[in-house]
């Protein structure tokens, strides 16, 4: 009986696996092969196509958050699987057979998914503001199983500035404890350790290359605890780059262009500015690429918006809506237009003008209120308790697939045969998964 275990890592390149003995060691009776990434590449829309074999036009997945415009409210980082608009691979395995189950351990998008076992984070939000560690478990008191073992999953080491390797290893111990008790036929795991680094010194950077060697330490946790329960030869491995980071050295602001072109406004509260959704145009930024949402989508103001960035230094390209449905992005979630980043620029969400005049939340770790990915949050000051204003500290990013020979995201397989000498991209991967999973011996 098969059992396909796919771990989708972020950051990972094809220049890193000779620094991953583990890795290597269990795949080195397969084949590698590159691995392209479409547009964007970040972390939901990229799981989204992965495991539905769709475009963002099709799963409707188009960002790391949504703009939902008639509540005019933004939601960054909270959002269930019903927003995944197209049958995922656990969906399509019970569709063929009930026989072949699935476990989930924390993709972003997995809470309500049609697997059988699942974990995420998901803290618990109290009234006084604190966080109290949860995760999100099917069934329920599968946490309390984990919890008995493990203790809280680690989230102040999942994002921000004291990430580390120890969110990475409780997810895999957590998974193989999960695989284990239960044998799934298929398990997917995230394994987001890359992703720090490299975004905050940068992706060749001392820092990011010893956060590779310590990957791949866990790795062999993953894999030593995965054949001690199932039969290596029953096992087929699959280890997927979700994106590639790029080095950065510009940033651009394209909130803080719509204000000085009059088109975008703010409120004044008591803890600083904050930003008027019904503005005429605004930008909900997400690393190298942004959705301008355009108010009552008025041609005029799409035709201003388009040429005034077409001018702004580290964009590349001004997508209209034609554009979008070309290379499958186009969807009434997308925004009117979209900003695509040069490969050396990222966008901010900043909209104030003097550092004096932010919200408070600018000044935090605040992933939910902020409508905007914002990776300076890596570099909190522990002794200010503040998060710095200065978004040139970051060093990489990602959205833009690389184009860098040296940068290319890669696959990894422990079977011959199955990557079949070809190139692949991230479109690709759910048929053959579902394929993988259905072979017989």
């Amino acid at each position: 009986m098969r059992h396909v275990v796919y771990c989708s890592i972020p950051g990972l390149r094809q220049s890193d696996l000779s620094q991953m003995p583990a890795l290597s060691a269990v795949t080195t009776t397969g084949d590698q092969q590159p691995l392209r990434s479409t547009f964007p590449a970040v972390t939901w829309p990229a799981q989204a196509t992965m495991l539905t074999g769709k475009t963002p036009s099709e799963h409707g997945v188009i960002a790391n958050g949504f703009y939902w415009r008639e509540e005019q409210k933004v939601e960054m980082w909270t959002a269930w699987n019903d927003k995944i608009q197209a049958p995922q691979i656990w969906d399509r395995l019970h569709a063929i057979s009930p026989d072949l189950t699935s476990a989930v351990w924390f993709p972003m998008l997995s809470k309500g998914c049609g697997a059988d076992w699942i974990c995420m984070p998901a803290p618990v939000h109290n009234p006084d503001g604190s966080e109290s560690l949860w995760c999100y478990t099917k069934p329920t008191q599968l946490y309390g199983e984990l919890l008995e073992t493990l203790d809280h999953f680690p989230l102040k080491h999942f994002w921000g500035p004291l990430s580390n390797i120890q969110s990475t290893e409780w997810i895999i111990r957590s998974a193989v404890q999960a695989i284990s008790k239960n044998q799934p036929r298929f398990s997917f795991l995230y394994l987001p350790h890359l992703d720090y680094a490299a975004q905050k010194q940068g992706p060749n950077s001392p820092e990011a290359l010893a956060a590779v060697k310590e990957l791949d330490g866990v790795i062999q946790v993953l894999v030593d605890g995965v054949h001690a329960v199932l039969d290596p030869a029953d096992v087929t491995w699959v280890f997927a780059s979700e994106y590639v980071i790029s080095e950065v050295n510009h940033v651009t602001y394209p909130n803080r262009v719509l204000r000085d072109a009059g088109l975008l406004q703010v409120r004044v509260e008591d803890d600083g500015e904050h930003l008027d959704l019904n503005s005429s145009a605004w930008a909900l930024v997400d690393h190298q690429f942004s959705h301008v949402f355009i108010k009552d989508a008025e041609p005029t103001v799409i035709q201003r918006v388009k040429q005034l960035f077409e001018a702004v230094d580290g964009i590349a390209e001004v997508l209209t809506a034609e554009k979008q449905a070309e290379r499958g992005l186009a969807h009434e979630r997308s925004g009117e237009l979209m900003l695509v980043s040069t490969s050396n620029s990222w966008q901010a969400y900043y909209w104030w003008l003097q550092d004096d005049a932010c919200p408070a939340f600018a000044r935090t770790v605040d992933i939910h209120r902020k409508p905007g990915y914002d990776p300076v949050e890596l570099y909190f000051d522990m002794a200010t308790r503040r998060t710095p204003l200065d978004a040139t500290l970051i060093c990489g990013s990602h959205g833009v697939p690389s184009a860098d020979n040296d940068q290319q995201s890669v696959i990894v397989s422990n079977q011959p045969d199955l990557l079949q000498g070809r190139s692949w991209c991230d479109l690709d991967l759910a048929e053959m998964l579902i394929a993988e999973v259905c072979r017989e011996d």
